[in-house]
């Protein structure tokens, strides 16, 4: 079998859009090869800039430079269909195969945010993504979801029969996402100017990470019981309100905003935290948080979406817009010594349901059910 791959959304700088899907993808293809059957060939479809190699995989890059999302689209819809006919089958990598392909195809689903968050992409790509990634998963012969919130999501609102759809959770890299050396933490502490004790977020600033939720809940604790709050990230879209909120709560000497965090930083981060904190209220499946807990740093999620798959039985879960209740579980998350060790305990233990391997294997598993190989 000869299996073609459009990843184009691997990015080939670092950045906050080099995380989430690039993260999927660049694991999928560093561990596909290994995971597919003798004899199985791979091709993947990059970018003219884009430098990547992998083991078992050839990769095609494009006489266009597709960083651009128009260009990309253009590329996508206009150039690729002349590209794919030679394959047994086409993996469209992040939502949108080509209106015009022949080949068969599966397609991979991160979340459905343009549809319930339409805020977070331009009008242009808002309207691309609900004309083509229905029309797609309709066409193809499998969907790959990247949780099963996600797939269930993909079933009610895209109207896509379940049975069709397999789910490819994420994984995490155990070598790397892992509890450290407690003078490894404190060293990396003194070089950042990290307190002993501070609360973590991580992720994009955007509206749907909750965070002017968090802010409030935050600034109701008395000032004696708020360890410092580190929102790190970079800005995503519509982040005006997160430092408004800070503001008008006067918290600016309480919260600190970092920025941006290299990949290789991560575990260091998760490591020197007391607690990490995520409030968002839709994910399509949280990677964060489980990088969390790989690490062994216990986690505070919204009750909602992918999240509570994610954390299974450990840390706590809030009501992602019941201020009180956050402002609670802040409180105990202080206090609490026994939750947080057995919450530490827990997290290790959920985590390790995880691996980009298993996530390999289980997109294999969706190949062989597109081409009905036994």
């Amino acid at each position: 079998m000869h299996i073609g791959l459009n990843a184009h959304l691997l990015s080939g700088k670092a950045g906050y859009r080099s995380a989430g899907i690039h993260g999927y993808i660049y694991n999928l293809l560093a561990n596909l090869p290994t995971a597919a059957p003798p004899g199985w060939d791979f091709t993947a479809f990059v970018g003219a800039n884009n430098a990547a190699q992998f083991d078992g995989i050839t990769m095609c890059r494009s006489r266009w430079d597709t960083e651009s999302p128009l260009k990309r689209i253009v590329w996508e819809q206009a150039a690729q269909p002349f590209s794919v006919n030679r394959f047994d089958l086409y993996h469209a990598l992040a939502f949108v195969a080509p209106i015009w392909l022949q080949t068969p195809s599966v397609v991979t689903i991160y979340d459905l945010s343009f549809l319930h968050y339409p805020q977070v992409l331009s009008p242009a790509r808002r309207l691309y993504l609900r004309l083509f990634t229905g029309l797609t998963c309709r066409r193809a012969r499998r969907v790959i979801a990247i949780s099963h919130s996600t797939a269930q999501d993909v079933a009610h609102s895209l109207g896509i029969a379940p049975e069709k759809i397999d789910v490819a959770a994420p994984g995490y890299d155990a070598d790397v996402y892992q509890p450290l050396a407690s003078e490894q933490v404190s060293a990396f502490r003194a070089e950042k100017g990290l307190p002993e004790r501070f609360w973590l977020f991580l992720g994009t600033l955007e509206p749907r990470k909750n965070l002017p939720t968090l802010l409030n809940a935050y600034a109701a604790l008395p000032k004696s019981e708020r360890l410092p709050l580190v929102l790190g990230g970079g800005k995503g879209w519509q982040y005006d309100d997160i430092f408004a909120t800070i503001t008008a709560q006067h918290l600016e000497a309480d919260v600190l905003l970092p920025g941006f965090i290299p990949a290789a930083e991560l575990p260091l981060w998760y490591n020197s935290a007391e607690v990490f904190v995520y409030p968002s209220v839709f994910e399509g499946f949280g990677l964060p948080v489980l990088e969390a807990m790989a690490c062994g740093t216990p986690v505070m999620v919204a009750d909602s979406s992918s999240l509570l798959e994610v954390v299974g039985a450990a840390g706590l879960r809030v009501p992602p817009h019941n201020v009180a209740a956050w402002t609670a579980a802040l409180q105990r998350a202080l206090t609490d010594d026994q939750w947080r060790e057995q919450s530490r305990e827990q997290g290790l233990q959920e985590a390790r349901r995880y691996s980009w391997r298993g996530t390999a294997e289980r997109t294999v598993m969706s190949y062989r059910r597109a081409l009905a190989v036994e």
